[in-house]
């Protein structure tokens, strides 16, 4: 892995399309940091999640929280939401400036009421108002699919093209993705798709692949079958032409010791933290 002292990790490109996991680990990852992703394409870019430990994956790449234009959230676990108060206040108070946020209306006020505004809203007080999430924020809304009450679509800085997909996360009793948690996953440029956290939920990634034909799959895993994660074992069932253009991350510190194991179960392997995935 890159050190503090190599080339800071790049906000824009020629005008492919990037991805970069400034972490692959799971939530209590010591060795890989958490599941956060940077997405690159032309002068746009975009940061998935942001981790109680990405502000320090960002410093050892060479950047700032200071630096982000664009952040996504895909649901609200710490690994998933745990650095975005020191986003918010570095920008707010050091950097002067507002990112932008790609978020729903029904998403931002679950993640203001139960997470942010604690650390937040209370640092400033005028004629007895406290802050809100939009003196930290400039929201960019998704808009609904017509016809498929799963997806929402938006545009990020005028040509990276982001459908987010409802997921089947939380909590581990929920029969879909209708009766889950908010949580989302991505399908990148209609090229790309990144799961984010879920349960094994084979008819969206049969269905998803069969409607845009993607050329690679980021996906959860575990190393265990049970729980709130897609398993290896459950993701090991689905047809070889899937499994050889997907990749497993948010693995645990133990897995990553074994890199063969994915590749002989038919799987590219495992997301390699820090490496540039490029799709020209």
């Amino acid at each position: 892995m890159p050190s503090a002292g190599d080339s800071s990790l790049p906000l824009r490109n020629d005008g492919r399309l990037s991805l970069t996991f400034i972490g692959s680990g799971s939530a209590f990852s010591k060795r890989f940091f958490q599941t956060n992703l940077l997405i690159v394409k032309g002068a746009t870019h975009l940061l998935v999640d942001c981790g109680s430990r990405a502000p320090e994956a960002l410093h050892k790449l060479g950047r700032s929280v200071t630096e982000l234009e664009n952040v996504l959230i895909t649901h609200s676990h710490a690994d998933h939401i745990g650095g975005l108060e020191e986003v918010m206040l570095m920008n707010r108070y050091a950097a002067k400036r507002k990112p932008n946020i790609v978020i729903t209306k029904e998403y931002q006020v679950l993640l203001w009421e139960n997470s942010l505004k604690g650390g937040g809203a209370f640092n400033e007080c005028r004629a007895g108002k406290y802050l809100n999430f939009e003196d930290f924020w400039k929201p960019i809304r998704p808009k609904p699919v017509p016809g498929d009450p799963r997806l929402c679509v938006v545009t990020v800085g005028g040509d990276l093209k982001l459908k987010l997909f409802r997921t089947m996360h939380i909590p581990d009793s929920a029969k879909g993705w209708q009766d889950s948690a908010l949580s989302y996953g991505l399908i990148i440029d209609d090229r790309v798709l990144f799961s984010s956290d879920t349960r094994f939920d084979p008819g969206m990634i049969l269905g998803f692949d069969a409607q845009y034909h993607f050329e690679r799959i980021f996906h959860d895993c575990q190393t265990f079958t049970g729980g709130v994660h897609a398993s290896m074992d459950e993701l090991g069932t689905l047809p070889e032409a899937v499994k050889k253009r997907m990749y497993l991350v948010h693995y645990p510190d133990a897995a990553a010791d074994d890199r063969q194991k994915p590749r002989d179960m038919g799987f590219a392997g495992f997301v390699k933290q820090w490496k540039e995935y490029s799709f020209p």
